[in-house]
């Protein structure tokens, strides 16, 4: 029995003097670095919406023609398949309601939208110059983007880093104290990687009919902006 009180008093002791021991922390600097970036859109995403239209004669110009005339258009302009989808079709699809519609209104115009990607405003124009007016309901650009934005992401995140660390480094160097390896790195823009401005990504030209040249105007640049949060310790 006393061996068990001595051996549990030395237990006691020892973690007393334990507790008094002050707790050395390991000092740390955390900051942020930004990385940005201006790029011309290499992708361009327009919406075609075409109509059936009647002529002066009182005939109809058909969907069908419409749609071939239309992609002997894009096809004229070096577009290919992967470059067209069907973004909706009316008018003719089986529906009851359209159906029951038809039979009252003999006159109704099948319509269809597609989604163009395009890679330049100069390939915008030639199509524009190939479209069938009457038939042309609306020609819209959807939204933009960059066949290497992946890339351009990537690199902008290692410059934050590297950001980061620079300012870290100074800051640090302000107290005589020098930097050591990254403890933590935090993405602030995960999940998001959010492109902007999105809509209105173009710039209109506002040209008077007499200029003597015109200017070559382009879609204003996509801006990339990424930051990181990083803490280092400090030696």
């Amino acid at each position: 029995m006393k061996q068990i009180m001595m051996t549990l008093l030395a237990a006691i002791t020892f973690l007393a003097a334990t507790a008094q021991e002050p707790t050395i922390k390991q000092k740390t600097i955390s900051v942020t670095g930004t990385a940005e970036s201006e790029i011309v859109p290499d992708e361009i995403y327009v919406q075609v919406t075409l109509k059936e239209y009647d002529k002066k004669a009182n005939t109809k110009v058909d969907i069908e023609k419409i749609k071939n005339d239309f992609l002997n258009a894009c096809k004229a302009i070096g577009l290919t398949e992967k470059d067209i989808s069907v973004q909706s079709y009316s008018g003719y699809d089986g529906n009851a309601w359209i159906t029951k519609k038809k039979k009252k209104d003999p006159d109704l115009k099948a319509s269809i939208t597609y989604s163009i990607k395009l890679s330049t405003t100069a390939k915008m124009d030639e199509l524009v110059e190939k479209l069938d007016d009457e038939a042309t309901q609306s020609f819209n650009i959807s939204r933009v983007s960059h066949s290497k934005l992946t890339e351009y992401k990537k690199q902008l995140k290692i410059q934050a880093i590297k950001s980061a660390k620079e300012k870290a480094v100074y800051l640090a160097g302000a107290i005589d104290e020098q930097v050591a390896g990254a403890l933590t790195i935090n993405d602030m823009n995960e999940g998001s990687d959010v492109v902007y401005p999105q809509a209105r990504m173009y710039a209109n030209a506002m040209m008077d009919e007499v200029a003597a040249a015109p200017m070559n105007v382009d879609f204003k640049k996509i801006k990339l902006q990424f930051s990181v949060m990083v803490t280092f310790l400090l030696k």
